[in-house]
C-alpha cells in the first residue's frame, strides 16, 4: 500500500514536468507576437480613422489626401520616386560608410595619443552642435552639389560614431590592462622603450579595447545610420531650393511647389519607411555579432 501510494503521488510530478518548462517558451512567443502585432493594429487603426475622417467631412486631395489616394498616388509615380530614392539611399551609405571610417580612425588615434585627444576632439564636437541646416548652404556655394550632400551627410553621422568608439575604447576595466602589461604580453623585449610602448597600446587595443568597444560602436552606429538619412535629406532640401537635386527630399520640394500633395505624402512615406528598415538593419547586425557573448544581446529567462 505505502509503495502504490508513493508512486501515485509521484505521477503528477512526472507529467507536469514538460508543461511547467514549456510555459517560459510560450510566454516568450506570445511577447513576440504582441511586440510586431500591436504596433501593426495601432497603425492600421491610424489609417482606418485617417481615411473616414477624410471620406466624412470630403477634404479635398491637395489639403490632406486619403491613404488610398497616397498609395494609388505612389504606384502611378513608383519609377519617378525609386529613381529619386536610389540616389537618396547612395548619399546615406555612402556619408555612414566615410563616418564610420572617420569617425572609428579618429577613436583609436584618440585612444592611444592623449595629444591628439585633446587638439582635435574640441572640433569635433563643434563639428557636431553647428547645425546642418545653417551648413548646406554655404557647402552648396563652395562645393559640388553631390559633394555638399555628401558632406552634410557625413558631418550628421560622424559624431556619434566617434563619441561612442572613443568612450568604448576607454572603458576596459583598468585591472585587466594592468594585468595584461604585468605578464609582458605587451612589451616586446627586443624593442626600444618607446616602440615598445607603443606597441604595447597597440597590442592592448587589438586584444583588450576593440572587443570592449565594439558594442559601444553598434550604439553609435544605429544612432549614425538614420542621421546620416537626416543630413542627406536636409542637403537635398537646400539643393531643391537652389532649384538643383534628383533626391526624394527634392521630390517633396517640387510636389510642395506645384500642391501635388499626394505625391508629397508619398515620398514623405517612402522616407519614413526608409529610416525605419536602416534603423531595423543596424539593430539585426548588432544583435548578430553580439548575441553570444554581450549581456545586451543575451536572451533571459523569465
Amino acid at each position: 500500500m505505502a509503495t502504490t501510494d508513493l508512486t501515485t503521488r509521484s505521477m503528477p510530478t512526472s507529467v507536469e514536468a514538460p508543461s511547467a518548462a514549456a510555459a517560459p517558451a510560450e510566454k516568450r512567443d506570445f511577447g513576440r507576437v504582441l511586440k510586431i502585432a500591436l504596433p501593426l493594429g495601432l497603425f492600421a487603426l491610424l489609417l482606418l480613422g485617417w481615411e473616414s475622417y477624410v471620406v466624412a467631412y470630403n477634404v479635398p486631395h491637395f489639403i490632406l489626401p486619403a491613404p488610398s489616394r497616397i498609395w494609388a498616388t505612389l504606384i502611378a509615380d513608383w519609377p519617378l520616386l525609386f529613381g529619386s530614392l536610389l540616389q537618396t539611399l547612395r548619399t546615406t551609405f555612402l556619408g555612414l560608410a566615410l563616418a564610420v571610417l572617420g569617425g572609428v580612425s579618429l577613436a583609436v588615434l584618440l585612444s592611444l595619443s592623449r595629444i591628439v585627444e585633446y587638439s582635435l576632439y574640441p572640433y569635433a564636437v563643434v563639428l557636431q552642435v553647428t547645425p546642418v541646416v545653417a551648413i548646406s548652404p554655404l557647402l552648396l556655394i563652395y562645393m559640388p552639389q553631390e559633394a555638399a550632400v555628401l558632406t552634410c551627410a557625413w558631418i550628421v553621422a560622424f559624431f556619434p560614431i566617434l563619441s561612442n568608439t572613443t568612450l568604448g575604447l576607454q572603458s576596459v576595466d583598468r585591472n585587466l590592462l594592468e594585468l595584461f602589461d604585468l605578464y609582458g604580453s605587451t612589451r616586446p623585449k627586443w624593442a626600444p622603450p618607446r616602440v615598445g610602448r607603443f606597441l604595447s597600446r597597440v597590442k592592448a587595443l587589438w586584444y583588450l579595447r576593440a572587443p570592449a568597444a565594439l558594442p559601444y560602436f553598434l550604439a553609435g552606429l544605429k544612432i549614425a545610420g538614420g542621421l546620416a538619412l537626416i543630413g542627406a535629406v536636409v542637403a537635398e532640401i537646400a539643393a531643391g531650393s537652389a532649384g538643383a537635386g534628383s533626391g526624394l527630399a527634392y521630390r517633396i520640394i517640387e510636389s510642395q511647389f506645384r500642391l501635388n500633395i499626394p505625391r508629397l505624402f508619398a515620398a514623405l512615406a517612402l522616407l519614413s519607411v526608409t529610416g525605419v528598415v536602416i534603423f531595423l538593419a543596424m539593430s539585426a547586425l548588432s544583435h548578430l555579432l553580439l548575441r553570444r557573448w554581450h549581456e545586451s544581446a543575451l536572451k533571459r529567462e523569465r
